[in-house]
């Protein structure tokens, strides 16, 4: 279950994960890239969570379709 872009829980954001759909053939570069590009901008992330830790919010974002399309322009 995605949770929504939360600004308070973004400022305390200390790790990040990106999973990505079990059909995707794109390289570790490319995926890279668009996961640094997606993480940038996670307002518009399809599907984010924040999963607690210890000293703050790791942000989970599960990769879709649609990010792969915005992120590369």
């Amino acid at each position: 279950m995605s949770d929504e872009f939360d600004p308070y829980r973004e400022a305390l954001v200390i790790e990040t994960l990106s999973t990505w759909p079990e059909d995707c053939d794109l390289g570790p570069q490319e995926k890279a890239k668009i996961a640094a590009a997606v993480h940038a901008d996670p307002e518009n992330a399809s599907n984010i969570t924040y999963t607690r830790m210890h000293t703050g919010f790791r942000r989970d974002i599960a990769i879709t379709d649609d990010d792969i399309a915005r992120a590369r322009g």
